[in-house]
């Protein structure tokens, strides 16, 4: 179970990083979803990268920040979890939409359907990079 892509930045130019520092309550630096307080389940974004692979899209296509393999991401709902020294509670299911269907192609609704990825809020302040293991707790 490990981190193996991150990808941030404004909403029209998402880039590949090989880390980024999470701040608790606020999400990560440098993507379009950072606020000095960020609602509840949308600081971290979260994906599997065997979903991705069945369904044809690169991880900055999905448009989530953070692909990990090895780990199924809906088991991590309610629970708390380690990505590499963060601190991290799965929120919610962050199913697809409408508007990643426009950037990427007809039917990628239903194909991600309940396995779109996880909504977090970062708990403790940290660095995620490529590599990093994720560790329930």
């Amino acid at each position: 179970m490990h981190v193996e892509s991150i990808a941030i930045g404004p909403s029209d130019a998402l880039a590949p990083v090989t880390s980024v520092k999470a701040v608790a309550g606020s999400g990560l630096e440098g993507d379009r979803h950072f606020a000095a307080t960020a609602k509840s389940g949308q600081a971290l974004t979260l994906i599997e990268s065997e979903v991705l692979e069945e369904v044809g899209l690169t991880g900055i296509e999905s448009r989530r920040q953070v692909v990990v393999r090895g780990v199924r991401v809906n088991d991590l709902i309610g629970k708390r979890f380690r990505v590499g020294d963060v601190e991290c509670v799965g929120i919610e299911i962050c199913e697809p939409c409408s508007h990643l269907q426009k950037l990427t192609r007809p039917g990628i609704i239903q194909d991600l359907l309940h396995r779109g990825g996880l909504n977090a809020d970062i708990i403790t302040d940290g660095t995620i990079a490529v590599g990093d293991p994720i560790v329930v707790l």
